[in-house]
């Protein structure tokens, strides 16, 4: 049996769930089971064994590879699939952006299915009309709010999607990947409620490829892989270890492509071998006393800080930093070794050391920033691996423009 939530201050409880799905070769082997009563199916487990729980007022991340069972478990918590075994215990209101879509009626228009999923959410019907012009104004759909969904974008979709579930102000907000087709300007929108969303102290699960948007709005993560829960824990050290992963596969896999058909058959450990020569242990922005930052004024000098681990002998290389714009990933500066006097190996297996780089008056006026350090070959155009801090904010200071620039004023009279 489940404990009770309300006991353990829980809003999510999961307990040993499992998934199975039965995949049937042909679609008159349904009827024929079913008169035979003999399988005629093969069972898929989509997901096995998951426990865990989301406290009240947390957020949590859900990551992994397409296929690892993650849209299934996130239709589980919202109760649009039935689990194969185990509990699930949800507590409040809940609100899901899963399929693009889902929910809506096509031929009715934008303005009526506003209704029609503010009633399924459980808003009492006088209380609808006192969000609608909210719901309308924040999707920015005037203009096509009273024309079917039929005739939507995937984007304003979306839109609408999302200012329906978070105007209602669920309990528990649940989000797939839907976010990934609005355009830039709506995405901002959406982290700014969802970071309102925390500050109220509900709980949220969201499901992303974004890396950065996990770290950002999530204080846990669950990895799964193969339908099994891989790690679990805070969300920057999960990101960072799933990251790891993603870039040993891409590495590994472009070296199976490129080996002869013998080798790729059965000495993959070459492969193995080849795949890495370094990776990246952490990225920092730190004080010049050595206190990690977050927040940051114009014209400070901040250190920045990456630890390095050598993978195979005789590696040499560059190393670097960027200054990323959260809102595009535009780059606002970006500061490498190619360019500069400093040892570039070779290193060995084994060796762990620090690049610290040291940025005087950062020039950079006010905005949202993440500094990606990187690894690159000697030649500085092959990059083996990249790994993002937390997310940096600049201060706003006085005066217009994007850079803040040192300067002494003088005034002299010629009277």
């Amino acid at each position: 049996m489940m404990p009770e939530p309300n006991k353990f201050h829980f809003r999510i409880q999961v307990q040993d769930l499992s998934k199975d799905f039965k995949i049937y070769e042909q679609p008159r082997d349904r009827l024929t089971e079913l008169l035979s009563r003999r399988p005629r199916h093969k069972l898929y487990h989509v997901l096995r064994d998951i426990s865990f729980s989301v406290e009240n007022g947390r957020s949590l991340g859900i990551i992994g590879d397409n296929g690892a069972g993650k849209s299934t478990l996130l239709k589980l918590l919202v109760g649009t699939l039935q689990p194969t075994s185990g509990h699930i215990a949800i507590e409040g209101q809940v609100a899901a952006l899963l399929e693009l879509g889902a929910g809506f009626h096509p031929e009715f228009t934008g303005r009526k299915n506003i209704y029609l999923n503010a009633s399924l959410l459980g808003v009492p019907d006088d209380n609808i009309p006192e969000l609608e012009m909210d719901i309308i104004e924040f999707s920015e759909l005037d203009y096509f709010i009273d024309r079917p969904v039929k005739t939507y974008s995937s984007g304003m979709f979306v839109r609408l999607a999302f200012s329906i579930a978070t105007m209602v102000r669920p309990d528990i907000l649940v989000i797939d990947e839907a976010l990934s087709v609005g355009d830039m300007a709506f995405q901002k929108k959406c982290v700014e409620r969802m970071n309102r969303f925390r500050e109220e102290q509900k709980t949220m699960v969201f499901c992303s490829h974004s890396m950065y948007h996990v770290q950002q709005l999530c204080d846990t993560a669950i990895w799964i892989d193969k339908g099994q829960i891989r790690e679990m824990g805070p969300s920057e050290e999960i990101v960072g270890r799933y990251e790891d992963y993603c870039n040993n596969k891409k590495a590994y896999n472009s070296i199976i492509e490129d080996l002869p058909d013998a080798e790729r058959s059965g000495k993959t450990e070459v492969a193995e071998d080849k795949r890495r020569d370094s990776r990246i242990l952490s990225v920092t922005v730190e004080s010049t006393d050595g206190e990690e930052l977050t927040r940051v004024m114009p014209l400070s000098d901040v250190r920045l800080r990456m630890e390095v681990e050598i993978l195979k002998d005789g590696v040499e290389g560059n190393f670097g930093f960027a200054f990323m714009r959260t809102t595009d990933d535009v780059i606002a500066s970006w500061l490498t070794t190619d360019i500069a006097e400093i040892t570039k190996g070779p290193f060995n297996k084994g060796d762990r050391f620090e690049i610290s780089l040291l940025v005087r008056r950062l020039a950079m006026r006010s905005g949202d920033f993440y500094v990606l350090g990187g690894i690159a070959d000697r030649s500085g155009l092959l990059w083996y691996e990249t790994r993002i801090s937390k997310p940096l904010s600049v201060a706003t200071s006085k005066g217009v423009g994007q850079l803040a620039m040192e300067c002494d004023w003088t005034v002299v009279s010629r009277n």
